[in-house]
């Protein structure tokens, strides 16, 4: 069953990422600054990895800032965080994409069953992978709808696609 799971997670997780970076490569330069609710598609862009990297560690102290989190800023804190250029934010979420894969194959049925890690977050650690993917995907239907309704070209689906499961470049 363990194996179920981490399969399942991985293919869904990879997809809803797959997902996040066709908006981010597909979002033109003029548009990278513009709102989408109260934020910028560039913070939500870093706000969404930074989560994905955040909740991908085992615990809240377990986590380390990286480098470029001295450019994007700590979303841990008050206030919205500035966020990085577009190249930036597509090489963060291939990192975050090597995370996934890593985390996810370490996992075991002990991990999975334990604490999520995060004391505001009471559930298993399993149900943390999904709560971080469902994270994921709600600012990812942000930004699609947002380049959808300004892109004329993104109206359809031939542009940004569904991913039903897996990485997809």
């Amino acid at each position: 069953m363990i194996d179920l799971y981490k399969q399942s997670t991985l293919g869904q997780f990879e997809a809803t990422l797959a997902m996040l970076k066709q908006c981010l490569d597909r979002c033109p330069d003029e548009l990278w600054q513009s709102t989408v609710a109260e934020m910028t598609v560039q913070q939500i862009a870093y706000h969404t990895l930074f989560f994905v990297d955040f909740y991908l560690t085992t615990s809240e102290h377990a986590f380390s800032l990286r480098e470029l989190h001295q450019d994007g800023g700590d979303e841990r804190e008050d206030g919205i965080c500035a966020g990085l250029g577009k190249s930036s934010a597509l090489e963060y979420l291939g990192i975050c994409l090597e995370k996934l894969r890593s985390t996810i194959a370490s996992e075991t049925y002990e991990s999975l069953r334990g604490p999520s890690g995060f004391s505001w977050l009471t559930f298993t650690r399993a149900e943390m992978h999904i709560y971080n993917l469902r994270h994921v995907q709600h600012h990812t239907g942000q930004l699609s709808s947002h380049l959808r309704r300004l892109v004329p070209e993104y109206r359809g689906h031939q542009n940004l696609r569904w991913v039903r499961t897996g990485w997809r470049d």
